[in-house]
């Protein structure tokens, strides 16, 4: 049974505890029918308040004003940072990937990919709760609407009040935010996959092709949609992560846990500083403020939770609430399940599954690294002629025809040369003069190969090619092929 398919029951009071029943802690525990969810009924409006993770919060979400600026970073004549799509090409500062190269981009999604499943197993969804675009964006959204409706208490009032001017006011200001940062948002986007500035004013100037237009039009009306009002419904109905991370948190797996044994049972907390019903009470005061701050709006209390993005917002409230009662804080606190009930914790070596999610990253990075470092700027492939596989000429020299792509990986057109080496008095023809390598693409040339019958000793010989830049003798690639003749 895992951390995410267990609930905690609080006990009412007068009823007889799990815990008098049982002297093992897992006692404490029992199956759940279905998990606690808000299933958009309601509109959640969560309290904000101060504290060490509603900062890491906001340094996290700084991040992502790299997806805002770097579309505009430019690298000597171009974008520094583009995905060129029409054009077949991934611009990346200096380095430029062809489709030939896009096997680095699978393994790169892999890596991705086994690194989020590592992450998630070692701390929960810790990337929903910080780095993922929708928690981002619907803090923002719902920061704006603090900022403008007031605190939760006056936003519920504000929806329940009749339509007024003042309403509508509020209400046209929040949405014309909302709207103006989904259109930066989708603007952004789309700069990823064009030349920033050009697309600006192609937008501007309504110039902008069909397939631009419909890439703001989704990016904008999806943040908007997404960010403003689905908010936690995103997660829970549309992510498919957020289905299947149970699966990839086990009783190992650090995530927010409410301390059931110092907590429990709960009890009102009175004015004369002290727990109702003396010391048999547990540090918990049911104050829900663990609730009332959570964006999802999970009880914590209630074991770990589908809806719970593991973001330690209900950590910051309870300590809060710690120091103002005098009692030590980590009620609620980032640990496992089995560190709550005074088990070891392993480390990652002996945790099966995180080796082998150790041992895919490994392995796909290291591809990565040796993909990026033989990229080159030239690629050469050689294709000998089966059709025949040698011509024998009139003065008796044996010819052999090669068919020869040379892709152009850099972002100028060049001038090549194409020489090869291996057999003694070999000449190429079709290859006398200099030829035209064009910039992200492959070159097609055929050349021919004559050698002297007499300078042959076997029916294959071999034969290395290269192509060489005239202006850069340090951009080149080479290729070993065979020649075919006769048997002699």
């Amino acid at each position: 049974m895992t951390f995410a398919q267990v609930k905690f029951d609080s006990g009412a009071q007068g009823e007889k505890h799990p815990a008098d029943e049982s002297n093992s802690v897992s006692g404490l525990y029992h199956e759940l029918d279905h998990w606690q969810l808000n299933t958009g009924g309601k509109t959640i409006h969560a309290k904000r308040m101060d504290g060490r993770f509603r900062t890491i919060k906001y340094f996290t979400a700084l991040t992502w004003l790299g997806f805002f600026l770097i579309p505009y970073l430019r690298w000597e004549d171009r974008q520094a940072v583009l995905f060129d799509i029409p054009g077949r090409q991934f611009h990346i500062f200096g380095l430029t990937v062809l489709p030939q190269d896009f096997w680095m981009l699978s393994l790169t999604l892999l890596f991705l990919a086994i690194t989020l499943f590592a992450i998630t197993a070692f701390a929960g969804r810790i990337f929903c709760g910080y780095f993922c675009f929708q928690t981002v964006w619907t803090d923002a959204y719902t920061w704006i609407e603090q900022k403008l409706e007031g605190n939760p208490t006056r936003r519920h009032k504000l929806d329940q009040e009749p339509w007024g001017i003042r309403k509508i006011g509020i209400k046209i200001s929040k949405h014309a935010l909302w709207l103006l940062i989904a259109l930066l948002t989708g603007l952004s986007f789309a700069a990823w996959f064009a030349d920033s500035f050009q697309l600006w004013h192609d937008y501007f100037s309504l110039q902008a092709n069909v397939a631009a237009w419909i890439v703001l039009a989704l990016f904008t009306g999806g943040t908007y949609v997404f960010a403003g009002f689905m908010r936690e419904q995103v997660c829970f109905w549309l992510c498919p992560y957020a289905r299947i991370q149970g699966v990839m948190s086990d009783r190992q797996t650090i995530m927010p846990t409410y301390d059931f044994i110092r907590g429990e049972p709960r009890g009102k907390f009175l004015k004369i500083g002290r727990l109702d019903g003396g010391k048999t009470r547990g540090d918990c005061i049911e104050c829900f403020q663990c609730v009332a701050v959570c964006p999802t709006g999970v009880d914590i209390r209630v074991g770990q939770q589908e809806g719970c993005i593991t973001c330690g917002l209900c950590i910051d409230a309870c300590n809060t609430v710690m120091d103002k009662i005098a009692r030590p804080r980590g009620l609620i606190r980032y640990a496992s399940l089995d560190a709550i009930e005074g088990k070891p914790q392993k480390n990652i070596l002996q945790r099966p599954r995180m080796v082998i999610y150790l041992a895919i990253m490994s392995l796909a990075l290291s591809g990565i690294v040796y993909g990026l470092t033989h990229l080159g700027a030239l690629k050469l492939q050689v294709i000998h002629g089966r059709q025949p596989l040698f011509v024998r000429l009139s003065d008796g020299a044996i010819q052999n025809r090669y068919d020869i792509k040379v892709l152009n990986k850099t972002g100028a057109d060049l001038l090549v040369k194409i020489s090869a080496a291996g057999v003694p008095g070999q000449q190429i023809m079709g290859a006398d003069v200099p030829l035209l390598a064009q910039h992200g693409r492959i070159s097609a040339y055929t050349v021919y190969v004559r050698v002297p019958h007499e300078n042959l000793s076997s029916e294959s010989a071999p034969i290395a090619f290269r192509v060489e830049s005239l202006a850069d003798g340090k951009i080149n690639a080479t290729y070993n092929s065979v020649f075919m003749s006769p048997r002699t």
